[in-house]
């Protein structure tokens, strides 16, 4: 964790930072003691870190950095006698205010003492601000003056491996910058605080600009600006150096010079420059356009369009990189144009561990996510009889790991957002240790390309639970007997006496099936709406700003800083789970335990209906809702369904369990090849022969044959009447039930395995509410993501629902009329 150096509002306290580590920074010359420590007579060296006394015919600087001769306060911002400079330089002035002063200026501080002419040639080559191969530069490196500046912060040697110093701050402190002002002809106009105009071409509230150094706070402002604007409130050029002050042990200013990295700026020696930061920039600069006469309006404008204060908190030893730097990117507009000028501060930290730790998960997760796709494939393979790898297997496992896979990624996603939320915005000691990755950065890209990643594998495992689930054969088997003889006998006409038994519980029912097929766990609607209640009304979407502050609902003059995606989603996707975990304890635990619970109470209305559920979700694999009546008929009057409601109420009936002494109702079943087969041969007029109440005369009676046929087979199986075809009930092994798979082998005998927990709603949205859920929140996400709008968002995601479900209940419908023989005219 990066420790902290104080600013200055905290000097009371203790030193954060050791004295080693002090001399450590004074060493690479970053570090300077502040000016107020030095006597009159002495200047503060940046070289050695200390006050030293200027020597004989010697004065300090008016800024105090250094000494200076004497006789160099004199001939401010004049011309000096012209002399021969003819051979300093093949290249020819870049403007007219150098053709009238570069020369000059540059001989009087070759030849004399004169602190402004040296000062001017150093402002003349800071104003070329795109390239150095200037004449301007070829004079500042003949020119042996004692009194000129240096143009170049001189870094030192460090030996190889060696990282960037610590750096720490105060969270909720201002950063106190300070500025040393030149004009344009070298005079020294004095130190300033830096405020939230000072550095700032765009205008706004004074309490928005001075956001910017508020520590911890992400800052960017943006603006369009009229140039003839900025030459009104800057008509000559002001040149400054930027220094951070802070206090040290005991309580004394020091300063921290900030460099400046201008990367436009082209030399020849392109290595050389680049390790060698800038001292100096500029705003405006409207002078070096002019022609004809400098009082003319200037016929272009160089300013400083993007402005980036860049705060590194390393967490290594101390290197070469220094905490504060300033990038300057200028540019070069026509007087009467309109341009847009921006003002940053982004804090900045190497990302490798975090990284190194998103990338371990990812492995480690995706390993698993593929091994549970090779135990799904594998079981799969089991339950339909397959004996060789397809293209259909190929397939199924590639759906089985695009599920898995999107788990995996969002694990790690909503992993990757909480953390952030918890140590970027729950710091909660006055130091300020870590930093949100920047905006745009490498690790930032990554989190967005694995959240698009878990969303687009998500929406695939949904289509395949969605074609699962709309392929699935169902029966409803009848047990009710007709009181009379058999119904299927024929009459000497041939044609066949219809059933007295009624068909209307069977249509109840289907009915009832249709309703469930898309019941939750949680409610949609209740889901989005609190959600979004939690995010825009309470105002936690405000916890997902790229600053340090905790504030759900600031004023109207606050500084509004731009989001972050990863604390967006971290809150989001967090809220949401909260909320649906909240959801499903509640309707699980409590309103389905003492309200209504619609699963088991269709499994109840199949017992009072006297009607079973035989579904098959692979070729051999399926459940079984044992439904038949321990009263032996349901088709009767209300007083007789009364009678044997109070009669199984007192205990005076069998339970209605498929075994005897049993309740366990439903059941996994597993059926050998040869029940397949036959079931297969009795069905295959359901799909041979379309349905509807167009039907042929004879193509109904076809299908109404099979119905009965198919309905007697699977009584007659379930009460052990095939001995070649007999099955047996028996519990799963644990193993089997966490693994979800069978390691028996089935024999000659099919298997009906207890069933405790209504596993047949796998065929329902009602047991993939993990599935569902994932994907409104990666939908959600998404849409957030790329609108930066949570209303939005909830609106997108509603309608996609509501399409989903739409599609789910209407194939759902149609193959449960084309698999049961129940028109869909009575599917209400």
């Amino acid at each position: 964790m990066p420790q902290v150096l104080r600013l200055a509002g905290h000097a009371g306290s203790s030193p954060p930072f050791a004295p080693r580590r002090a001399r450590a920074w004074r060493q690479l010359g970053w570090w300077a003691p502040g000016l107020g420590r030095c006597s009159p007579s002495e200047y503060l060296s940046t070289q050695t870190q200390r006050c030293s006394p200027c020597g004989k015919h010697e004065v300090k600087s008016p800024e105090g950095l250094r000494c200076i001769c004497a006789a160099g306060l004199t001939g401010a911002g004049q011309a000096h006698p012209a002399g021969d400079c003819k051979a300093c330089s093949p290249r020819q002035p870049a403007s007219l205010w150098e053709s009238a002063f570069l020369d000059s200026s540059f001989l009087a501080c070759n030849s004399s003492c004169n602190l402004t002419a040296c000062q001017l040639l150093t402002n003349t080559v800071i104003l070329n601000a795109f390239s150095l191969e200037t004449r301007a530069f070829d004079l500042y490196t003949k020119a042996r003056g004692q009194n000129l500046p240096e143009l170049f912060y001189r870094r030192p040697e460090t030996s190889p491996g060696r990282g960037v110093p610590q750096f720490l701050s105060w969270k909720g402190s201002k950063i106190g910058l300070k500025v040393v002002k030149y004009d344009v002809r070298g005079n020294f106009l004095g130190w300033e605080d830096v405020k939230g105009g000072t550095l700032q071409l765009c205008t706004d509230r004074q309490s928005v600009l001075d956001a910017a150094f508020s520590f911890g706070t992400s800052y960017h402002q943006s603006c369009r600006v009229q140039v003839s604007d900025l030459l009104r409130r800057v008509p000559e050029p002001t040149l400054y150096e930027l220094f951070l002050e802070f206090p040290d042990d005991q309580g004394n200013p020091w300063l921290c010079p900030v460099p400046i990295a201008n990367p436009q700026l082209q030399l020849s020696d392109h290595a050389a420059l680049n390790s060698q930061p800038l001292r100096r920039f500029f705003l405006v600069d409207g002078l070096s356009g002019r022609t004809g006469n400098l009082a003319n309006p200037p016929a272009s404008v160089t300013l400083a369009a993007d402005l980036l204060l860049s705060i590194y908190l390393p967490t290594s030893s101390p290197g070469d990189q220094p905490p504060f730097l300033l990038t300057v990117k200028y540019a070069r507009q026509e007087s009467t144009a309109i341009t847009q000028v921006s003002f940053a501060v982004a804090y900045n930290q190497i990302p490798e561990a975090s990284q190194q730790v998103t990338v371990i998960a990812l492995a480690v997760l995706g390993s698993l996510a593929a091994l549970y796709a090779l135990l799904k494939t594998s079981s799969w393979m089991r339950r339909s009889r397959l004996q060789n790898i397809g293209l259909v297997v190929i397939i199924k496992f590639f759906a089985f790991f695009a599920g898995s896979l999107a788990n995996a990624f969002f694990g790690v996603t909503l992993g990757i957002g909480i953390y952030w939320l918890i140590v970027f915005k729950g710091q909660q000691l006055s130091a300020v240790g870590v930093t949100l990755p920047p905006a745009g950065s490498q690790l930032e890209t990554n989190f967005i390309i694995y959240l698009s990643c878990a969303f687009g594998l998500k929406a695939l495992d949904l289509l395949h639970i969605l074609i699962t689930q709309l392929t699935i054969s169902i029966f409803l088997i009848d047990w009710e007997r007709p009181r009379e003889k058999p119904a299927l006998r024929a009459d000497p006409g041939g044609r066949r006496v219809a059933s007295s038994v009624s068909i209307w519980r069977t249509f109840l029912v289907a009915n009832e099936w249709n309703e469930i097929q898309t019941h939750r766990k949680l409610n949609p609607l209740l889901q989005l709406g609190a959600v979004l209640l939690l995010l825009e009304v309470v105002g936690l979407k405000h916890l997902a700003s790229r600053d340090l502050t905790v504030n759900l609902h600031p004023g109207p003059d606050s500084y509004v800083v731009a989001w972050s995606p990863i604390l967006r989603f971290g809150i989001s996707a967090s809220l949401w789970m909260a909320v649906a975990i909240v959801q499903m304890v509640f309707f699980v635990g409590v309103y389905e335990r003492f309200v209504e619970d619609k699963i088991h109470q269709f499994v109840d209305l199949c017992s009072l209906s006297n009607v079973s559920v035989f579904i098959l979700t692979h070729r051999c694999y399926g459940f079984y809702i044992h439904g038949r009546s321990v009263h032996g008929q349901a088709d009767v009057g209300m007083d007789a369904m009364y009678a044997c409601l109070r009669r199984e109420e007192e205990d005076l009936c069998p339970l209605r369990g498929l075994e005897p002494n049993s309740e366990i109702q439903t059941f996994e079943v597993l059926l050998t090849d040869r029940v397949r087969q036959l079931y297969d041969k009795i069905t295959q007029p359901f799909a041979e022969v379309p349905g509807g109440k167009r039907c042929r005369s004879d193509v109904h009676e076809q299908r109404l044959k099979s119905y009965y046929t198919l309905n007697r087979f699977l009584s007659s199986f379930l009460e052990h009447a095939y001995r070649d075809m007999d099955y047996v009930v028996k519990d799963k092994f644990f193993l089997e039930r966490v693994l979800d798979m069978e390691f028996q082998e089935l024999g000659d005998m099919s298997v009906l395995y207890n069933d405790d927990h209504a596993l047949f709603s796998r065929t329902l949205f009602y047991n993939n509410e993990l599935a569902l859920l994932l994907f409104d929140a990666l939908l959600f996400s998404v849409v957030d993501l790329g609108a930066q709008d949570f209303v939005l968002a909830a609106i997108s995601t509603f309608l996609v629902q509501k399409v989903v479900e739409m599609v789910r209940n209407a194939l759902g419908r149609r193959n449960l009329a084309a698999k049961t023989l129940v028109e869909k005219r009575f599917l209400i």
